[in-house]
């Protein structure tokens, strides 16, 4: 199976797998591996009606969680099930109840809770999933490699979406804060340690958006939207990141000047 090619850690390994991403994704996509589990899923999506047979059939689970980033519940069929079996329409729905927004977003697609519309009805859903899958089938193979990597290739897939939708500006830092690998790209980004998510809540907004405008001028989490914006965070995140692990693959004074322009 293709791996993705990784030529450097930090700014440096980035800026090439920026330049070859979009090869690198066509070529990994059409392995065999990703390809039966991507056409079973393309071919059998559609005649799913229920929850129970969506989790019945492992190929079609693989590529639904991993869509979302939550392939790592592949083996909570009844926890799935149920999530999918009440949807999201009620506030106090399963998907609802987490922090982590990619649950709800999960739920809500396939459309098999009380009351929704199967998203499988949709033109083009199946699609939609199996690029979302590949996506991050894909980030996952450079994390084994380098985890800043996966972190900042999801962030650039996904940031945009999480706090380009409806909400406050707190609701979009939750959301933030909810999902591991955004956390720890702003958490690293703005100087703060792992531990700093054992703090009460309302004090990690504060001090996320006192960093974010400070160090990026902005505190509303839209902004990251802007791609000038999300390349200096990414950035950022990347040369601290190689600061905390000493510095491997680019000189101290090199990471030094990028924090010091980003």
């Amino acid at each position: 199976m293709f791996q993705p090619v990784l030529v450097s850690s930090g700014i440096v390994g980035w800026q090439f797998l920026q330049r070859t991403y979009d090869q690198q994704l066509e070529t990994f996509s059409q392995s065999a591996a990703q390809k039966r589990d991507t056409d079973h899923f393309v071919e059998k999506i559609r005649s799913v009606t229920s929850a129970e047979e969506l989790v019945s059939d492992r190929q079609l689970l693989t590529v639904a969680l991993g869509a979302f980033g939550l392939q790592d519940d592949i083996d909570n069929r009844y926890f799935i099930q149920k999530m999918l079996e009440e949807g999201t329409t009620a506030d106090d729905a399963l998907a609802n109840r987490f922090t982590d927004s990619r649950y709800t977003e999960f739920s809500a697609a396939f459309g098999l809770g009380p009351g929704e519309i199967r998203g499988s009805l949709r033109s083009g859903f199946a699609e939609g999933i199996v690029d979302r899958f590949q996506a991050n089938s894909f980030e996952i193979a450079a994390g084994a490699q380098d985890e800043t990597m996966r972190i900042a290739l999801y962030a650039q897939r996904t940031l945009d979406e999480v706090v380009g939708g409806s909400g406050s500006e707190a609701q979009k830092w939750f959301s933030i804060m909810g999902q591991p690998p955004l956390r720890t790209m702003f958490e690293t980004a703005f100087g703060l340690s792992s531990s700093f998510g054992q703090a009460d809540i309302d004090l990690q907004l504060g001090v996320f958006q006192d960093r974010a405008q400070r160090s990026f001028g902005v505190s509303d989490p839209s902004e990251f939207a802007d791609p000038e914006i999300m390349d200096r965070l990414i950035t950022t995140y990347l040369a601290r990141s190689q600061i905390v692990n000493g510095g491997a693959g680019e000189s101290g004074a090199s990471i030094a000047l990028t924090l010091l322009s980003s």
